[in-house]
């Protein structure tokens, strides 16, 4: 059943954090979204010299943040506190990743522009969907990888380490460490 069971007492942001359907327009769940997006707005107003700044606001909205990481304005994301970065990881400017499940970005990954990191699923089912049902599967960013400008991946997803993605490439299915992989969908074209 996709509303759960009587007993369930969940509260809906317990039921998202748990990887369940839950109902994406639930107050409590919008409170953490306006959140994010204060802190989303205050960061991508600062000078992108303004790296002091820029550290201390991504210390309030995110999971974690590792030493000498550092995101480019603008930076969009769902709630933030589901985002997880290593150390002296860098992404450049227009990075979306949508949190409605983990996110964890390794140490030394290195993201393109326009880079897309969606966790949402949606049910396939129009009625479910309608009445804003969602739910999500993590994505996972091993260490040293380099995503390329415009990659997209897609819920579910690990990218294992030493891994490079070319621009424009499309991630639907887990790749393994130490591989080139480009294209829609993404593809290994070559081992490191």
């Amino acid at each position: 059943m996709i509303t759960g069971s009587e007993t369930d007492r969940r509260s809906q942001r317990e039921r998202m954090l748990a990887g369940d359907l839950y109902l994406a327009d639930d107050p409590e769940l919008a409170e953490d979204a306006r959140r994010a997006m204060r802190l989303m707005d205050a960061f991508n107003r600062l000078a992108t010299s303004d790296t002091a700044g820029q550290a201390r606001i991504l210390g309030q909205l995110l999971g974690a943040v590792g030493e000498e990481s550092m995101i480019r304005p603008p930076f969009y994301c769902d709630y933030g506190y589901q985002i997880r970065i290593g150390a002296r990881s860098f992404a450049n400017y227009n990075l979306t990743a949508l949190d409605v499940a983990a996110i964890t970005i390794g140490d030394d990954v290195l993201i393109g522009p326009n880079v897309q990191l969606l966790t949402p699923t949606h049910p396939v089912d129009p009625e479910p969907r309608r009445a804003k049902y969602e739910a999500a599967a993590p994505i996972t960013i091993e260490d040293n990888v380099w995503l390329g400008g415009g990659v997209v991946v897609l819920p579910g997803v690990t990218i294992g380490e030493n891994t490079v993605v070319g621009a424009g490439a499309v991630v639907v299915r887990d790749l393994p460490s130490g591989v080139v992989a480009v294209g829609n969908p993404a593809r290994v074209v070559r081992s490191l």
